[in-house]
């Protein structure tokens, strides 16, 4: 077991998978602390590095794409101090932290881990329910429907319009922003049949945010919904056949990427989102049409 502690966090590696404990230290973000205890398996990781710095080190994990809704819903814009997946490490435990790489990108290699993109995520995301408010609203997420409430500061339009229940079944993808310089951040969620281009300042369906201290906790909101939303590669599966039900011409994919072993998996792991409800079974139908065509 290879550990390291640190006023920002303890990480501990046990060759299977790494847990993330954050520090108590006034220096971690809100995020992590409200997030907890992270254990990330060794087969959601693409990579380990260790920065060195004058002051502090840094010692980064990359995941593989598709590992973790967190990452999924904020497009890679967390930043530290908010990121979980950055430990800042004092000087005097550079040599720990060098160790830690090692140990970790050996076992990727006994391991023989792909770095490449998943079918399924390895994390669960946040536990619901949770409720957050932060900007012009208060999101809530009880596991099946998210219920927007406004703050006497929102607009006439979304206050006029009263809060908002959006059940999960009507919800097609999420997104956090946070805010940069003069441009606000926002929690938006794009809704089956209706999407809005509508800045979130407007958007019935989006809390926007002014770069406060809770607007990162925003995105466990996010993080919650997005563990519950098809994988996007069940979605980009759905994505190989027409509306009309026929499947659509497969678009060219590496060999690699097409040969027989790999489409049987995508067809079992197609099967599994559909017993567990992710998949209805119209959209495992046309799915499974798609990799069918392809064999």
């Amino acid at each position: 077991m290879t550990e390291i502690i640190q006023k920002d966090g303890t990480w501990v590696f046990d060759g299977d998978a790494l847990r993330l404990t954050p520090g108590r230290d006034k220096n971690v973000g809100l995020l992590r602390r409200e997030l907890g205890e992270l254990l990330v398996p060794l087969g959601a990781l693409a990579g380990i590095s260790f920065e060195q710095g004058k002051k502090a080190g840094r010692l980064r994990l990359r995941l593989r794409d598709g590992a973790d809704p967190l990452l999924q819903a904020t497009g890679g814009r967390l930043t530290e101090p908010h990121d979980p997946y950055q430990l800042l490490v004092e000087p005097d435990r550079y040599g720990v932290a060098e160790y830690v790489v090692d140990e970790v990108r050996n076992a990727l290699l006994l391991e023989q881990v792909p770095s490449g993109p998943l079918d399924a995520y390895l994390l669960p995301g946040p536990s619901v329910p949770l409720s957050v408010s932060a900007g012009d609203g208060v999101a809530s997420f009880d596991g099946e429907r998210v219920r927007l409430e406004w703050k006497w500061q929102a607009e006439d339009s979304k206050s006029a319009a009263g809060p908002r229940t959006l059940p999960l079944a009507d919800i097609v993808a999420v997104e956090w922003q946070p805010t940069v310089g003069l441009e606000n951040g926002h929690l938006r969620f794009t809704v089956r049949a209706a999407p809005s281009k509508v800045p979130p300042k407007y958007d019935p369906n989006a809390v926007e945010l002014w770069g406060f201290k809770r607007d990162p906790l925003m995105a466990l909101v996010a993080a919650a919904v997005q563990a519950r939303l098809p994988h996007p590669a069940a979605r980009a599966a759905l994505a190989d056949a027409r509306p009309d039900g026929e499947p659509a011409e497969p678009a060219p994919v590496p060999a690699a990427e097409d040969d027989h072993d790999a489409l049987l998996r995508r067809l079992r792991e197609l099967g599994e989102l559909h017993r567990s409800g992710v998949l209805t079974d119209e959209e495992f139908t046309l799915a499974k049409q798609a990799v069918l065509k392809r064999m």
